[in-house]
């Protein structure tokens, strides 16, 4: 599983890094950044996924 952030989505809320701070991080702005290269860890996929489901712009997708 891959996951990216829609840049053009992303109002920058918080919760993709509030809720899966190993998958995501902010920028100086408090966008949100994907970590590393957007490959979601073994184990990690239910968070990617929580990410996603609670992203109110729907940013946060599967790439």
């Amino acid at each position: 599983m891959k996951v990216q952030i829609n840049p053009e989505r992303c109002q920058g809320h918080g919760r993709c890094y509030d809720l899966a701070p190993a998958l995501f991080g902010e920028d100086g702005e408090g966008y949100g950044t994907v970590v590393g290269d957007g490959l979601v860890p073994p184990g990690r996929e239910q968070e990617a996924r929580l990410a996603m489901a609670n992203c109110p712009e729907k940013a946060v997708e599967e790439a």
